[in-house]
């Protein structure tokens, strides 16, 4: 039996041991050691996939039921609420454990060995300003770990991983500002590093701040869908009274990756109908009721996910819509994303200036930022961080790897390598 760090993302999951003392994130998926945090249930009582397969099989048209950003409704009251899987009502904590069992199963056939010890990483908060909701929120997912099958299960916060991961290769101690921008939170810590202190099994001491916000890539998703792609399905639009808008709640959830599929309840789509028989621009809910129709909404959300990726390297992206309606797109600008999140950047920078005084420090003391998270990519939110702590040398870290990496290093201290 293992020790083993699991790193359960919004939009990622890793699970890694310890090999030869050094921490190794495991294969999970035709040779990738990320594994998207995506489910697929096949309709009419099909199989289940998870990861790539369960987007290609959605992208590739078949029928069924995909669900992603599975942890964001951790800390909510979805996670106790049911929802609809092929011919039954599942409730979301369920879901979730198939999710991390099928996980743990292709670590331990990759690995070659049974993984019963873990630390599990967690946020700085599930939930902003309630520590009540916070621990009930990390309960919860303690008994669904414990559930697939770990006998123990301890946490570490998420940034707090990536330091340990960045601190195997300096030299020297350093005052670093570890920025773990992910899929649904921006994490913070600062923490005193060095090579002695690296063997260390308590390092407590070391921590010198740590705080976070629930903002991370989804939001940024939602922002840029609302203001720039649910125009063209209606959202905005006016109706026949005069003075009124069409509601805005279908669109707030078709834009919010956890809650795609209240779109496709019993009721919804009548519901568009009636609206669209009030609306001034019907087509506009035409085009809505066909993405509803198809059970595409996913697909919008993917579109407009890989826009905004695209803008990390392209001042333009053109997103095509030709599956909903020929000629349908929308020009996407990186000014336009900006203008639209600003906003969330400065929401995410905010927290920096909160663990400088937690840690009693100026911006200066900083000799180093670790950027780590897929949307720390974005420029605008990189730059904000940067620019808050502008002494500091820039240390790019293991985009989707480092907090997998750290949460492994912190496994094998406190169950050993071989426990």
């Amino acid at each position: 039996m293992s020790a083993c760090g699991l790193d359960f993302g919004t939009s990622n999951t890793t699970l890694g041991g310890i090999v030869n003392g050094a921490p190794v994130l495991v294969p999970l998926e035709s040779g990738h050691t990320t594994i998207p945090s995506a489910i697929f249930f096949e309709r009419d009582g099909g199989g289940v996939l998870i990861g790539r397969q369960a987007i290609d099989a959605y992208v590739a048209g078949s029928r069924g039921r995909l669900m992603r950003s599975l942890k964001s409704v951790l800390g909510t009251s979805l996670i106790d609420e049911t929802t609809q899987v092929g011919r039954k009502r599942s409730r979301f904590r369920d879901v979730i454990a198939y999710y991390l069992g099928a996980v743990k199963r292709r670590a331990e056939q990759a690995a070659g060995r049974e993984f019963r010890n873990v630390v599990h990483g967690r946020p700085v908060h599930f939930v902003d300003n309630s520590p009540d909701g916070d621990r009930k929120a990390e309960e919860t997912l303690r008994e669904i770990v414990r559930g697939i099958g770990f006998d123990n299960v301890t946490f570490q916060f998420e940034p707090i991983a990536a330091a340990l991961d960045h601190e195997r290769e300096i030299g020297s101690e350093e005052i670093a500002l570890i920025a773990d921008i992910g899929g649904g939170t921006s994490d913070f810590s600062i923490v005193r590093l060095s090579p002695e202190r690296h063997q260390k099994a308590d390092r407590q001491d070391d921590i010198l701040a740590n705080d976070g916000v629930r903002i991370g890539g989804t939001d940024f998703d939602r922002r840029i869908s609302l203001g720039l792609v649910m125009p063209l399905f209606g959202h905005g639009s006016a109706m026949k009274r005069h003075g009124m808008d069409a509601p805005t709640t279908y669109f707030h959830d078709l834009a919010t990756w956890s809650n795609i599929n209240r779109m496709y309840e019993r009721g919804v789509a009548s519901s568009i109908r009636q609206v669209r028989r009030e609306a001034k621009q019907p087509k506009l809910f035409d085009r809505l009721l066909r993405v509803l129709e198809e059970q595409r909404g996913h697909t919008l959300a993917m579109d407009v996910e890989k826009s905004k990726i695209a803008l990390s390297d392209a001042a333009r992206a053109d997103l095509s819509l030709e599956w909903v309606e020929p000629g349908l797109a929308v020009a996407i600008g990186r000014a336009d994303v900006v203008d639209q999140t600003s906003e969330l950047a400065e929401g995410i920078a905010v927290r920096i200036g909160i663990c400088l005084k937690q840690a009693l420090l100026a911006a200066d003391d900083i000799d180093a930022v670790v950027l780590t998270g897929g949307s720390v990519q974005l420029a605008h939110v990189r730059s904000r961080i940067v620019g808050s702590v502008p002494a500091a040398r820039v240390i790019e870290g293991d985009t989707f790897g480092a907090v997998g990496k750290g949460l492994t290093i912190e496994a094998g201290r406190r169950f050993g390598p071989g426990r």
